[in-house]
């Protein structure tokens, strides 16, 4: 027999009202109940049958965009792509906003299980597998930007291979001493770009004989003042390096603070190279490696509308290339 309401409201030891508020207005139920009636759903395969009725009969041309907008600069670029390859089609776009990619949660309980969506974008976001099962089963196209994940299309980048550039420039430049400074983690499950760009960026100073050292790897919340806190600690160590790779523009921006704090020239005493190639990064003369932000988003939402137009679509991976972007800071 089909999975009603009822039975949610009963799996979930809630009111049958409270069930409608979570699944139509999420964010105005408590956060432990919405994920117990979340949960029940889930263990049930409950899908609100009308909105399966008015999905079937006909889209409502609407998308949403779910990101880290308020968190990360970069993420309004690529919200720039969506407009962009959406502007002409009359879509309406919705977005969600949400806090940090630096932990896993349930991020698509903000998103009410009937919203009327004909598809969704996600930015670097890392989707639990009841979130993950909830989207399929309800037949949502859904495209992934940044992150990669089994049934969805996805829009990526070679996180290894910005890792590699960054060495191999700062090798070249004569370099010997080497840190970096990452994203912190929230929880473990959690994998960042920032693991890949560090791995790679590592083993390439491996290879050359400079082997990078533990202590001059450093993670931190993601803002400058924290960054310029972990620059400090490095350039205050007894050899101290002389480059540093940051995890973003925005981290490798608290890095040239600490630097200019300590009377350090740029890039003769102290280079720096960022990622992202962010606004921020032509306005401080930041070497970074460019990343295609607005055509990351364009390539999702071009991808999202063929999977909502063609019938049995098949699932697209696209992995963009990077480009080193050499200016004053190495």
């Amino acid at each position: 027999m089909r999975t009603t309401i009822y039975d949610v409201a009963l799996h979930a030891g809630v009111s049958i009202s409270t069930v409608s508020l979570a699944l139509n207005s999420p964010n105005r139920v408590k956060p432990a109940t919405l994920q117990r009636i979340l949960a029940a759903a889930d263990e049930l395969q409950y899908v609100p049958k009308a909105e399966a009725v008015v999905r079937a009969r006909r889209g409502v041309r609407r998308i949403g965009v779910m990101a880290p907008f308020t968190s990360y600069p970069s993420f309004s670029r690529r919200l720039n792509g969506v407009i962009k390859a959406l502007r002409d089609d009359a879509w309406e776009i919705v977005l969600y906003d949400q806090e940090s990619a630096a932990f896993t949660l349930p991020s698509l309980a903000s998103i009410p299980l009937t919203n009327k969506l004909d598809g969704l974008i996600v930015m670097a976001l890392p989707i639990d597998d009841p979130s993950a099962d909830r989207i399929l089963r309800q037949k949502l196209a859904t495209v992934l930007v940044e992150v990669q994940r089994p049934g969805f299309s996805s829009v990526t980048i070679d996180d290894a291979a910005g890792g590699r550039l960054a060495a191999r420039l700062l090798l070249e430049r004569g370099h010997t001493r080497f840190g970096f400074i990452g994203e912190q983690k929230e929880t473990a499950d959690v994998t960042l770009p920032a693991e890949s760009r560090l791995e790679a960026y590592g083993q390439t100073l491996a290879a050359a004989g400079h082997p990078l050292s533990p202590d001059r790897v450093l993670a931190v919340p993601h803002a400058m003042q924290p960054a310029r806190e972990a620059a400090h600690v490095l350039l205050g160590s007894p050899e101290p390096p002389t480059a540093i790779f940051t995890h973003d523009d925005v981290l490798a921006g608290g890095v040239l603070k600490a630097a200019r704090e300590r009377g350090l020239r740029v890039p003769q005493d102290l280079a720096v190279i960022g990622f992202d190639d962010a606004e921020i990064a032509e306005h401080l003369g930041l070497t970074t490696i460019r990343q295609p932000l607005e055509e990351s988003g364009e390539i999702a939402a071009e991808t999202l509308v063929k999977q909502l137009t063609i019938p049995d679509p098949t699932l697209r991976h696209v992995t963009l290339n990077l480009t080193l972007v050499e200016r004053e800071t190495a």
